[in-house]
């Protein structure tokens, strides 16, 4: 019988390998990636194009063009998108991020068939109604209200727009107004600007079928116009870290955000940089969750992640406190950056972050669905395949002496945003 009370042994992870992807191309030059894997007869189709924040001519078009494309095309309603979808017992979802806009298909194999007309309608022949948008302007207004009573929202909402400015794509807030400015034919406009074969990558993952690619070919190399990748539209200011405190009377916790600018995954330091701000608060067993958490006790959840854009990106830290431990929690927080600056990570530390990182690599590659969110990542930012196995070797030989030269270069005080939205604490707290 098992001691139960050792735990089991830890094993190195000998091997993490992306499997091979096979890669083809429609006839209207659109490139799709092939992932044939699993026994099961399901299909992931997602179609992704380069039509967010920086292509945009007008402020939220591109959410607001992804978000109606299901609302209604020349051959089917909305009505019937939605009936047609269930009928064949798939999934269809259109999710949205600051860079892209994609449809994301799941359905039977045998079914692609019968669902990739309507996608191609909804893809070439959108009606986007106007009473929908006015729909969409007044649900987006209301969801808007809703999300600014809350601190943590206003901090997020700030510190990005401080750090990246406020006419630049990923800095600028989405207001009132701004839904309100919407019009159609803004609508129109982007789509015709945008969705089209040179902004678009297709992937598609799970038990692919001989005819799969022509099915592909057929419904979608063929409609989808051609074109030209759209060259991005990004303004820039020059802007200079601050610590800025919102009053918000009456709320019982405050929300903190402590962060700076960083790079894209393009970027050489960004695998090294994912590392370190693993061990900083990437995890639960992080730093900064094993103090101000465990320790200290001042909040449930604390973190710190990278936001990495195809353009740019930046890095932060946050929580949300009681009022009474905000100051002795952001002295934590830079207790915490101090020691990553001025000692080394630990051997033992440096082992279970190892072992950590590629145990969730390991897990990114397990099914076919997993290994399609990967190549999209690969693939939408223009990294090679070897990328990934450049990935992983970072993590197998990074040592505690880059780590901390990395502490150095990017958590730096005074490159740091400081952003606190929440009520006053008293001097001391």
């Amino acid at each position: 019988m098992p001691n139960r009370k050792l735990p089991p042994p830890i094993h190195d992870i000998d091997r993490i390998q992306l499997p091979a992807i096979d890669t083809a191309q429609l006839d209207n030059g659109i490139p799709v990636y092939l992932i044939s894997m699993g026994s099961q007869d399901v299909l992931k189709l997602e179609i992704i194009f380069h039509a967010g924040r920086p292509y945009e001519h007008q402020r939220l078009v591109g959410r607001a063009t992804s978000r109606l494309l299901r609302e209604g095309s020349a051959q089917y309603s909305s009505a019937e998108i939605a009936e047609r979808v269930d009928f064949y017992g798939a999934t269809l979802n259109i999710p949205i991020n600051l860079d892209t806009s994609s449809i994301v298909l799941y359905t039977l194999s045998k079914h692609l068939e019968a669902l990739l007309p309507l996608v191609a309608d909804m893809l070439t022949q959108p009606l986007f109604p106007e009473e929908e948008l006015e729909n969409y302007v007044h649900r987006c207004i209301q969801s808007l209200q809703v999300e600014l009573s809350k601190n943590e929202v206003v901090a997020y909402r700030t510190i990005t727009e401080l750090i990246f400015g406020e006419d630049h794509p990923y800095g600028y807030n989405s207001l009132p107004d701004t839904y309100a400015a919407l019009r159609r034919e803004d609508l129109v406009r982007h789509f015709e600007n945008r969705y089209h074969s040179g902004n678009c990558q297709l992937l598609l993952s799970g038990g692919l079928r001989a005819n799969s690619l022509d099915l592909l070919n057929r419904h979608l190399g063929q409609t989808i116009p051609r074109g030209v990748r759209t060259p991005a539209q990004i303004s820039t200011r020059d802007t200079r870290p601050e610590q800025l405190w919102i009053d918000r009377p009456g709320t019982v916790q405050t929300a903190i955000r402590i962060g700076g600018r960083f790079h894209s995954k393009q970027h050489p330091d960004y695998h090294a940089f994912y590392i370190l701000n693993t061990v900083l608060g990437g995890y639960f067993g992080s730093r900064l969750m094993t103090n101000i958490r465990e320790d200290k006790g001042y909040t449930y959840n604390i973190f710190s992640t990278v936001d990495s854009f195809h353009h740019a990106g930046c890095f932060y830290i946050g929580t949300e406190v009681g009022n009474e431990f905000t100051r002795a929690t952001i002295e934590e927080i830079y207790r915490e950056i101090d020691r990553l600056r001025e000692t080394l990570v630990p051997p033992e530390e440096m082992k279970m972050l190892r072992n950590y990182l590629l145990g969730s690599w390991l897990s990114t590659i397990d099914g076919a669905f997993n290994v399609a969110s990967i190549v999209r990542t690969l693939v939408v930012e223009d990294l090679s395949f070897d990328d990934f196995d450049r990935s992983v070797a970072r993590i197998r030989q990074i040592s505690a002496e880059e780590l901390r030269e990395l502490a150095r270069q990017y958590l730096r005080r005074e490159d740091l945003w400081e952003v606190i939205v929440g009520e006053s604490a008293p001097s001391g707290n």
